[in-house]
């Protein structure tokens, strides 16, 4: 009996050990979120034995896991239709809320889900639970993009898939399908899907050959840049749940399917240092010490490498490509892009991303709404229903959906 309340007090502590990391006391529901954060470790702990033994890639093995405990099939409510189909192609599902009598043509958000390129999808439950009320309190239609993921495809297949979709939602036939104003339009995504959706609304605004346009583009936590990993807010949450900055980094690296060695140099800066020519240029576009406000610098101070590894940006160009990282995208192309939202968190590596992006868009003239979530943490938005409900996830969503309803 004895040797039995030992063990069982040395299992109590390891995982009280292996839960337990410090967080600031602003951040929203501590425990919960260090509970959420253990959890998804211990999937990727797995998902990289997985990968170890030779059975599947860590990306492939994380991905089933995630989807295998939060898949859900496209069911309809009395409120919200849901349907899953294909758009040109590429597989989306679609969420059509309640008619207004007064209104006979809807509003409608085309929304990209986050996951680093690599993982989750439209049809698990968070991502279903927001789009189904996003179609009920806006009386819209959601168009949700499934887009192909790394291991399978790499940049920039991510986001042909949702220009593909989305161009072909835009069809004049395919808007009157679904009931949907052409004039009444916005694209959305969170994460990684903030980064697509960026990305795509870039492009569109270039795209002479579109008649309908994007009426308005709304971002959430996106992820904007893969040149400087030393910003304030990489610097301060570097050890942060969810999305601590080597994790980020790896992202990256296998969205362009690179060398992991790259990774430890990447993250002090070496693959845009002083003797990176290609870098030089676009610096200055994302300069936050004349970006970011005061209160955001603080005391961080710049990293920048004299000297580093030009191999990188050799060998993985696509890190200096605005359709990977939109925030060093010419002020041309800024100046034509739809009036912006975009959500920010005090604790996610990717604040200042974001900061920045309104910074530039309303030097260029765009018509931004900054919304800043003190203790907000990177993800935070889909997780508000139990045993993963956040009060800010609460608040992020409503503030969120609340700005779609009087803008768009």
């Amino acid at each position: 009996m004895r040797s039995s309340c030992v063990l069982l007090a040395a299992l109590v502590a390891l995982a009280a050990y292996y839960i337990y990391i410090p967080l600031p006391s602003s951040v929203s529901d501590p425990w919960k979120l260090m509970l959420l954060d253990a959890t998804f470790r211990g999937a990727q702990q797995v998902s990289n034995l997985i990968h170890y033994l030779g059975l599947s890639h860590h990306l492939l093995a994380l991905n089933f896991i995630i989807v295998s405990f939060g898949k859900k099939s496209a069911w309809s409510s009395a409120q919200v239709k849901v349907t899953d189909t294909d758009f040109d192609g590429v597989e989306v599902r679609v969420f059509e809320g309640p008619p207004k009598p007064e209104e006979p043509l809807k509003r409608s958000v085309v929304y990209v889900h986050g996951g680093g390129w690599a993982l989750a999808s439209a049809k698990i439950r968070y991502y279903d639970e927001l789009c189904t009320a996003m179609a009920e309190e806006l009386n819209a239609v959601i168009v949700s993009i499934e887009y192909r993921l790394v291991p399978k495809v790499y940049f920039p297949e991510q986001i042909n898939d949702v220009v593909r979709a989305t161009k072909y939602f835009l069809e004049p036939k395919v808007l009157e399908k679904y009931m949907v104003d052409p004039g009444r339009i916005c694209i959305s995504g969170d994460s990684a899907g903030g980064n697509l959706a960026a990305a795509v609304g870039q492009q569109f605004t270039q795209d002479a050959s579109l008649k309908n346009k994007l009426k308005l583009q709304a971002l959430i936590y996106p992820v904007l840049q893969a040149l400087d990993f030393n910003t304030p807010s990489y610097q301060q949450n570097m050890n942060t749940p969810i999305l601590p900055r080597y994790v980020m980094v790896k992202y990256w690296v296998d969205y362009f399917k690179g060398n992991y060695d790259f990774v430890e140099a990447m993250i002090v800066n070496n693959h845009t240092s002083l003797d990176v020519e290609e870098a030089a240029a676009l610096r200055a576009r994302l300069n936050w010490t004349s970006l970011l406000p005061a209160s955001i610098v603080k005391n961080y101070k710049p990293v920048v490498q004299t000297t580093g590894n030009a191999r990188i940006v050799r060998e993985l160009p696509q890190l200096l490509d605005a359709r990977s990282a939109p925030l060093i995208a010419d002020q041309v192309v800024l100046q034509d892009l739809p009036k912006t939202y975009i959500l920010t968190c005090e604790h996610d590596v990717l604040r200042d991303d974001g900061i920045m992006y309104a910074k530039r868009l309303e030097s260029a003239g765009v018509e931004v709404t900054l919304d800043y979530f003190e203790d907000g943490f990177h993800g935070c938005m889909i997780f508000t229903s139990w045993p993963t409900n956040f009060s800010v996830g609460i608040r992020t969503r409503n503030s969120y959906i609340n700005w779609l309803d009087q803008n768009l």
